[in-house]
């Protein structure tokens, strides 16, 4: 997956650690990266969910490590996608996202069932965390 640079070439998905205050290790963040200009952005669709992390850590976080997979779908699924090969193609992210959507309703389906009111706030709260569509390109 990419998307353009402002200087002109191809910016890249990559899995970063982020450093919040010195102290905090965010691993696995999507930052699309530029080899040509060494430009970094956040992917957009997991900047709320990153700004939010942060703000819950407060101004003086102790020190610490979080896996950033485990707070949002999309680096989940594109953690997975990277494993598989170090450039994603679209096609193959799709794939994912779509088996996961699956699994996230199965998911839903059960904890409703068991009425499992938290759970299913959970589940919620994960499908609207990919429910964007993103242009992948």
């Amino acid at each position: 997956m990419q998307k353009m640079c402002p200087c002109g070439n191809d910016m890249q998905i990559r899995l970063r650690t982020v450093i919040y205050s010195g102290k905090v290790e965010i691993d696995n963040v999507p930052i699309y990266s530029c080899s040509a200009c060494s430009r970094n952005e956040v992917f957009p669709e997991v900047k709320p969910d990153l700004t939010g992390l942060i703000g819950q850590l407060g101004t003086k976080p102790a020190k610490q490590t979080f896996l950033f997979n485990e707070w949002n779908e999309w680096a989940d699924v594109l953690m997975e996608a990277c494993m598989e090969t170090k450039h994603p193609a679209p096609a193959e992210v799709s794939r994912l996202l779509t088996e996961r959507v699956d699994a996230l309703l199965d998911m839903y389906l059960l904890a409703q069932t068991l009425k499992d009111y938290a759970w299913k706030e959970e589940i919620r709260r994960r499908l609207s965390q990919i429910s964007v569509k993103l242009p992948i390109t």
